[in-house]
């Protein structure tokens, strides 16, 4: 895809006068105002107390003297809520219209450059340590986190200059690593982050009007350094070499407007958490109605006027839901949810726009291995195999309780005394499922990274994870204490139902690496946000269930749920094995495995079929457990090479080391409490991911 693709066109020229210029453009500002000012008198009408527009009119008399209750419900819930909605909607929708400017780049928003994950796990952190802070300084400590969080994804995509691909692959993995630490915060520090796990999705309720009130000003200021900089992103617009020559700082202008941008996105977060993805509908629908409006392309005028979508996307959002929904189960539902399943309809859409062989189809610097002697490989192989062997025992003997090694072989050998009996029983599944867990999301993660041709792909950036979570999480919840067979064939259900959806619509135009990526991602959100909607709505008070879950963790495992894992690894990874020479001909490029008699549409589907059992079976014996198909796979090839036949087995035996050594740090570093394995993985892996997004980079 182009990054022009849904940029206004040109200026038209003059002939027709400027009249019928100014007449469309006030036309188009008129709708939008009409159409916000109807939504938002249908927005006033609904909530828990019934209270028809009569009643609203009466509550709005001030000469009326029998409007008491009226008038408290409007002062006290439903005017802050709809202020919130629309304070929310023009300062996100500005933003993503903003960041798509100075990327160039249709697909770029607060979401897709991890703006909101890093003003969310700022504002989550602050709390889960008991740090009480004024408002302003909650917004602050929100804007610090997410100018942080989009330097990086800037940062490694050049400003997004790397293709649309890159920049939404980069931030997604970002937002990846920060959500997974903000799901282990909220999973250890529950009761001074109560309430955080909902608003995490974006919800517009509020408690008063206080806080919009102290932020109005904020965004009004933030609103106007965006216009200050209308007509420099104009200019900018026409390419960085021409914008110099007419005399922009290109670097300085960027610098300003990602600031701004950031500015506005942090302070929504703030009041309303991250609402999901209004930073990529309203652009998209502002900049698509520009190109059949002459005039309104110019910044000057699309700004405010991305603005106004964005307040109707979400005051629409706010309005389907409490129709949809009854009131009392609405008011728990966070609006997020509403709109990341707009936005993700979007971003698929704008995906399947993407033309093949796009900038991300190329492998980046860093994607491939060194080619080793066979006795380093072997070497590697057997100091793997001892590692392996290391973390298997020291696993069985550290935890809350430490256990000696002649213990064990008393267990072994059935002699062992009660309480050490008891330890071990309770153990020695907890450490077959985190090896054989982190084996089989590594072998996934493999798979997925070869036929993606991108080493920065994993299982949770193209749905199966998150849709494996959603049926998984689901039976968890409906049917407590149900067996591991049935949530593993449920999580197996959705994971291959969720890994069909996102191929048929990623080869809607022929199969492409870039285009699957950026299906997947959006499918991924949507998921997210329905697992959000079944914990809420079905069992809001069992939240630590599905943090536990989400986060990653081997607590309270069985034998039950570690044969599935165990019998579909034992299927997989000889079958990996074989198809050792495919995987390298798909990981090359579109043509040569053609070339060579390689069905590749077939290939890929087959492929990406066992990743989608594995990471189900994964996700039975480990959770919704992050990083380990990113980083086993890559760190797998940098030590023995990209050859399959090397690679993969490797990545297993790394994936597996890593699951159990992070469990078992996180049973023992603060015992008798426990930390989730999820915890320490995305601790090791969010740094060396940000060092892989770093080197793996584009060639200027």
């Amino acid at each position: 895809m182009s990054s022009a693709t849904l940029a206004p066109s040109p200026p038209p020229s003059l002939e027709g006068g400027n009249g019928r210029r100014v007449h469309g453009v006030v036309a188009v500002f008129t709708a939008a105002v009409v159409l916000l000012a109807v939504l938002a008198a249908v927005h006033l009408t609904q909530g828990t107390a019934n209270m028809g527009l009569g009643e609203l009119l009466t509550a709005l008399n001030p000469w009326a003297t029998d409007n008491d209750e009226a008038v408290a419900v409007l002062v006290a819930s439903r005017f802050p809520r709809l202020a919130a909605a629309l304070l929310v909607g023009l300062a996100v929708g500005v933003a993503g219209a903003v960041l798509q400017s100075v990327a160039r780049n249709p697909l770029a928003s607060p979401d897709t450059l991890a703006v909101n994950a890093g003003a969310y796990v700022s504002v989550v952190a602050v709390a889960a340590f008991g740090i009480a802070l004024p408002f302003a300084f909650s917004g602050l400590v929100a804007f610090v986190g997410g100018l942080l969080a989009a330097g990086v994804v800037l940062l490694v995509s050049r400003g997004g200059a790397a293709g649309p691909t890159r920049l939404v692959l980069a931030g997604s993995a970002v937002a990846l690593a920060l959500n997974a630490l903000t799901s282990v915060l909220l999973m250890l520090f529950q009761q001074n982050t109560v309430g955080l796990f909902a608003w995490g999705s974006g919800t517009t309720v509020q408690s008063g009007s206080e806080n919009v009130k102290l932020t109005a000003p904020i965004v009004l200021v933030g609103l106007i350094a965006t216009m200050l900089l209308a007509h420099r992103l104009d200019v900018l617009g026409l390419g960085d070499d021409s914008a110099r020559v007419l005399g922009v700082d290109v670097r300085r202008t960027r610098v300003l407007s990602v600031v701004a941008a950031v500015l506005l996105s942090s302070i929504a977060v703030t009041v309303a958490g991250p609402i999901g993805f209004v930073g990529l509908c309203a652009p998209v629908i502002a900049r698509l109605i520009a190109r059949r409006v002459p005039g309104l392309g110019r910044h000057l005028l699309l700004l405010p006027f991305t603005g106004l979508c964005g307040a109707l996307v979400v005051v629409a959002a706010d309005v389907l839901l409490r129709l949809a929904l009854p009131a009392d189960v609405a008011i728990s539902v966070p609006t997020g949810v509403v709109t990341t399943l707009a936005g993700a309809t979007v971003l698929v859409w704008l995906a399947r726009r993407l033309r093949d062989g796009g900038p991300a189809a190329a492998p980046a610097r860093g994607a491939h291995g060194t080619v080793h002697s066979r006795a380093w490989v072997v070497t590697v192989g057997v100091l793997l195999v001892v590692l392996l062997v290391a973390a298997f025992v020291a696993a069985l003997l550290l935890g809350d309780r430490v256990v000696l090694l002649g213990d064990v072989m008393n267990w072994i050998s059935g002699n062992a005394g009660r309480q050490v009996g008891f330890v071990l029983d309770q153990r020695w599944p907890r450490v077959l499922a985190a090896l054989l867990g982190g084996a089989a999301l590594a072998l996934a993660g493999a798979i997925i990274q070869a036929v993606c041709r991108n080493p920065l792909a994993e299982p949770s950036l193209l749905g199966v994870t998150p849709g494996a979570s959603v049926g998984a999480v689901a039976v968890v919840l409906l049917l407590p204490g149900i067996g591991a067979w049935p949530v593993m064939g449920v999580a197996t259900l959705f994971a291959l139902g969720t890994f069909a959806l996102v191929y048929w619509l990623a080869a809607g135009r022929g199969m492409a690496s870039d285009r699957i990526v950026l299906v997947g991602v959006g499918v991924s959100a949507a998921a997210t946000a329905i697992t959000t909607l079944v914990v809420v709505v079905v069992s809001p008070w069992n939240v630590s269930v599905a943090l536990t879950w989400l986060a990653g963790s081997t607590y309270g495992r069985s034998i039950g749920q570690v044969v599935p894992v165990a019998l579909v690894l034992l299927v997989a990874l000889p079958l990996a094995l074989v198809a050792g020479r495919t995987l390298d001909l798909v990981a090359l490029d579109e043509d040569v495995p053609r070339l060579l008699g390689v069905p590749l549409n077939r290939s890929r589907l087959g492929l990406l079929t066992v990743a989608a059992v594995l990471t189900a079976a994964a996700a039975t014996a480990v959770g919704a457990l992050s990083f380990v198909g990113l980083v086993a796979p890559h760190a797998a090839r940098a030590l023995v090479g990209s050859r399959s036949a090397r690679a993969v087995p490797v990545a297993v035996g790394l994936g597996a080391l890593l699951v159990s050594v992070a469990d078992t740090l996180g049973r023992t570093v603060i015992a008798p409490s426990q930390l989730a394995a999820g915890l320490v993985t995305a601790l090791i892996g969010a740094p060396y991911f940000v060092w892989l997004l770093w080197r793996s980079r584009p060639v200027s």
